[in-house]
């Protein structure tokens, strides 16, 4: 994916059960699997999309990884772009996939799957983010080299709907335009073009949204996470090229509530890398995923933003993807891709992003 994509893109104690690799059963995954894109709604609950081969495979878990059942697998193929295959799901009875550019979902846990479209969303396009808010499915999504502009764009409809409509003054156009989505505590969504013009707008209901203060100046990108304990923590990105390739600047900005003006922390963090994702835990938790000189990096911070923990994943896979805290101190990314040469890896760390453990599939 383009940086655009990616920019668009993006723990309470854990058990001594979820402090060693979980081990899944043979019975139930497949010989070659390897992680696409998960989801956790709590330490002990989560999905895993993934595939071996072409074939693909979803899977649940409701003790931390330890065993493993299988679910229907959506109709989505790994693409041939490389785009990340994400797997959305905002609670045990829903679930959407999508590889960018199609979506499929679900309303019974994932054991059967309809597509779902954006009406009137030209070709080509990007999905950005997808979320549930208050019974309403609320999507961002990008067109991609259009002839004369771009345009970034909400979309909603109630859950279950096969159709999402845009959201009237909820877009931004542009040579190149991108934006994130986040719920949780209250919806945010922030939309930006060519590093010049930027929008954000907040809602606490997910169908009534206020323009709010920038929580970035209008010349970064946004990175936007859920409210935590009243506070909100996203994240200020500036131009990749800048100070020099392969790194880009980082710094968080917190609020004292949804809408309110944004604070700028301590200090920025490393500029090594080009942004992958974010996620925070806590109002004063949060990690920051990058990938630059051959090495997938995670940057971590739990006093705020003043100081930051770099470690360093692995080298050379295909960047990083889904990056999530669960709690304060739980949560998960996957590094590679499961068609790169060398295939990918689900991380997930009980410490607040100090360390972080594999979870192996075998």
């Amino acid at each position: 994916m383009t940086f655009t994509r990616c920019a668009a893109l993006a723990v309470a104690a854990a058990t001594a059960l979820l402090a060693v690799p979980a081990t899944a059963s043979a019975a139930t995954v497949p010989t070659g699997f390897a992680p696409a894109s998960s989801t956790w709604l709590t330490p002990q609950h989560g999905y895993v999309l993934g595939y071996a081969g072409t074939t693909g495979y979803l899977l649940e878990t409701t003790d931390g990884g330890a065993r493993w059942s299988r679910l229907a697998a959506p109709p989505i193929s790994l693409p041939d772009n490389h785009n990340h295959v994400a797997l959305t799901v905002p609670d045990a009875k829903h679930a959407f996939v999508s590889d960018g550019e199609h979506i499929q979902a679900s309303t019974d846990g994932g054991h059967h799957w309809f597509a779902v479209t954006l009406a009137g969303l030209p070709s080509p396009s990007y999905l950005n983010k997808i979320a549930i808010a208050d019974g309403h499915v609320l999507a961002l999504a990008s067109t991609l080299s259009q002839p004369d502009h771009n345009t970034t764009q909400l979309y909603t409809g109630k859950v279950g709907a096969k159709t999402l409509a845009a959201v009237p003054g909820l877009s931004l156009d542009g040579g190149i335009t991108y934006g994130d989505l986040a719920v949780g505590g209250g919806v945010q969504v922030s939309i930006g073009a060519d590093q010049s013009t930027s929008k954000y707008w907040t809602s606490t209901d997910g169908t009534h949204f206020t323009a709010s203060p920038l929580p970035c100046d209008a010349s970064k990108q946004t990175l936007l996470d859920g409210v935590r304990q009243g506070k909100v923590l996203d994240l200020c990105l500036g131009d990749p090229s800048d100070p020099s390739p392969g790194h880009m600047h980082k710094q968080l900005v917190s609020a004292a509530a949804l809408g309110v003006r944004y604070l700028p922390s301590d200090a920025e963090a490393p500029l090594a890398g080009i942004i992958q994702g974010f996620a925070s835990g806590s109002d004063q938790n949060a990690a920051i995923a990058a990938t630059g000189g051959g090495v997938e990096l995670l940057y971590s911070t739990t006093d705020g933003g003043r100081t930051w923990q770099t470690t360093e994943l692995d080298q050379d896979r295909f960047g990083l993807a889904d990056l999530q805290f669960v709690d304060h101190a739980t949560g998960t990314v996957i590094t590679g891709a499961p068609d790169a040469w060398n295939g990918s890896v689900l991380y997930r760390t009980t410490d607040a992003g100090h360390t972080w453990q594999p979870i192996t599939f075998k």
